[in-house]
């Protein structure tokens, strides 16, 4: 079976997320518009945080990890509730792991020849990273060469200002990290940011 892509295709990368707050760093999210949250994998407390936040049951929410690099990471979070992988780079044994046990699987490609080897393993989306290295001319030859359709989602550096250069080269989501949430940062500061990036997807997107 095919995982649903994510209806609203922006990832809100979690990066330092404590436990005790996960849940209403997820909410105020959500309120905004976010429907795929990812927890990387390499801070402390990250398994927790996706167990809370798939136990929460938000709406149409598609939650996992990131920093998944192998398939031990895959198996954690899957049975952490998780059903989102996603990955700095491509290794094809943790993408096939991830998407028999029905996850949707962006894992990260900077070459032609990573991002054919993701889709040969099962990748659902190609996460551009890191994404001011490959650039927009970069974004506009992966799509002369792969699949038609192919969800290419830029990652590092995305701001709603930049959402729509990104847009015009052929991108069809984004990974937003440290610009969007950053540990300390208040619930209402987060809101306002998530809705500045969910509103400017939503006029590109039409």
């Amino acid at each position: 079976m095919t995982p649903s892509h994510p209806t609203v295709p922006l990832v809100a990368i979690l990066r330092g997320l404590q436990p005790a707050e996960a849940v209403a760093v997820g909410k105020v999210l959500h309120q905004a518009g976010f429907r795929a949250l990812e927890v990387p994998l390499n801070r402390p407390g990250a398994l927790e945080c996706i167990a809370a936040l798939v136990k929460e049951q938000l709406p149409d929410t598609l939650i996992g990890g990131g920093t998944m690099l192998n398939v031990g990471h895959v198996e954690a979070v899957y049975e952490a509730g998780g059903r989102l992988l996603v990955s700095p780079n491509c290794n094809p044994a943790a993408i096939r792991r991830a998407a028999d046990l029905g996850m949707y699987c962006a894992p990260g490609v900077a070459t032609p020849t990573e991002a054919f080897a993701a889709l040969d393993a099962g990748a659902h989306a190609l996460k551009l990273f890191p994404a001011d290295m490959v650039g927009h001319n970069g974004l506009k030859a992966f799509n002369s060469v792969v699949p038609a359709g192919t969800p290419m989602w830029p990652v590092g550096g995305i701001t709603p200002d930049n959402m729509e250069g990104w847009v015009r080269a052929g991108a069809t989501g984004f990974g937003i990290g440290g610009q969007l949430y950053t540990p300390g940062v208040s619930l209402d500061e987060l809101g306002q940011r998530a809705a500045a990036y969910v509103s400017k997807w939503r006029a590109l997107a039409v």
